[in-house]
């Protein structure tokens, strides 16, 4: 099966932690960037033809992908590609994906052999066998494939696209942008089309003054009758990391050693670009419990429930607890830090207290000194 991959770097805004960078490369996990997660769940399922949209902002997430060596995949034309920037509407207004896919047409015309596209939003984590999606998605014979995840809907966060099924599996309700109930599916925006359908429909949509993917393309279609719609229902573990709140609780989930085996198990790798660092440092005097720790971290002072990046450094005699605190950070002597995520490069000067909530973490930008 000939199969092609888009990833869309969603230039969504989650305030500081994107002012500078696509949510495709917002660190995650210690080691990763979000995109890490796609890259992979693409390459383990045989995909080499894939290409990256993003608008702005997308300079870290070229020096981090590099040549994608470490996913086994190439850089340049029929293989990974980056479609940036695409072009714009004549109002500078950003209209939707389907605007972004229309732009990249030439990518979707090259390789007459691919036969399906699977397309991805990078703001969403998990690892899944997209080998699998593409069976089910055949084997249903209708037009568009939906993964989906239940547990996520709960009348209060806003989902892009609810769906509602019936007893028999089959489509019932279908709904954009709305905080649906907890009998409802959410889409974690990873859809099935074969190529063919896909360019046919955005060149109607988008001459009709259509853009939006769900609204128009899923939703849109199929309420008209002009599609049929499969639903992949997803067992694993899923992060949608849409919001700061939901990023920064999804980050500290992955203490939980249950959520941490289901997104990074031995069968399917998540791989990312390697930055061979020294061992950790572990000083006489320090307490580090329940953590995530990356490699070169020099560690004199207490961590607890925190996720440590690269080449941290926890001072003697400062607390560090429910934090995410990423690369070639340091943090001074008898500081206190609660509910805190401290973008790369900041220091945090001795004696300093930061204390946030779950709900609204303090965010320390790049670079910064506090």
């Amino acid at each position: 099966m000939n199969v092609m991959g888009i990833i869309f770097a969603n230039d969504a805004t989650m305030g500081d932690l994107t002012s500078k960078r696509t949510m495709a490369s917002l660190p995650f996990g210690g080691r990763y960037r979000q995109i890490d997660f796609h890259l992979s769940n693409m390459a383990c399922a045989g995909i080499r033809h894939i290409g990256i949209i993003s608008r702005h902002n997308y300079q870290s997430l070229m020096n981090h992908v590099g040549d994608a060596e470490e996913w086994g995949l190439e850089l340049g034309e029929g293989g990974l590609e980056f479609l940036t920037p695409y072009a714009m509407s004549t109002t500078d207004r950003y209209r939707g994906k389907l605007e972004n896919l229309y732009s990249a047409m030439d990518f979707l015309e090259y390789g007459s052999d691919d036969e399906y596209v699977v397309m991805a939003d990078s703001a969403i984590l998990s690892s899944m066998d997209l080998n699998d999606v593409l069976a089910a998605h055949v084997e249903s014979g209708k037009d568009i494939t939906v993964v989906t995840k239940s547990g996520i809907a709960n009348g209060e966060k806003q989902l892009d696209l609810a769906l509602k099924l019936d007893a028999k599996g089959e489509i019932l309700d279908m709904a954009v942008d709305y905080a649906a109930p907890a009998d409802y599916l959410a889409s974690m925006d990873t859809f099935v089309l074969s190529k063919s359908f896909l360019k046919h429909q955005i060149k109607e949509l988008v001459a009709r003054d259509r853009f939006h993917m769900d609204r128009d393309l899923v939703m849109g279609l199929w309420q008209k009758g002009f599609a049929t719609v499969n639903v992949y229902q997803f067992g694993g573990i899923a992060l949608f990391n849409e919001s700061v709140e939901e990023y920064f609780v999804n980050s500290l989930a992955l203490t939980n050693p249950l959520v941490r085996g289901d997104l990074f198990h031995f069968h399917h790798p998540v791989f990312t670009k390697v930055r061979d660092r020294v061992p950790s440092y572990y000083g006489e005097n320090c307490e580090i419990e329940n953590c995530i720790v990356a490699d070169g971290c020099m560690l004199d002072g207490q961590a607890k429930n925190s996720v440590l990046f690269r080449q941290v450094t926890i001072c003697e005699g400062a607390e560090v607890e429910n934090c995410v605190i990423m690369n070639d950070t340091v943090v001074g002597e008898n500081c206190l830090l609660e509910y805190v995520i401290l973008d790369k490069n900041v220091t945090v000067r001795p004696g300093s207290k930061l204390i946030g909530t779950p709900q609204t973490p303090i965010i320390i930008k790049r670079g910064e000194t506090v």
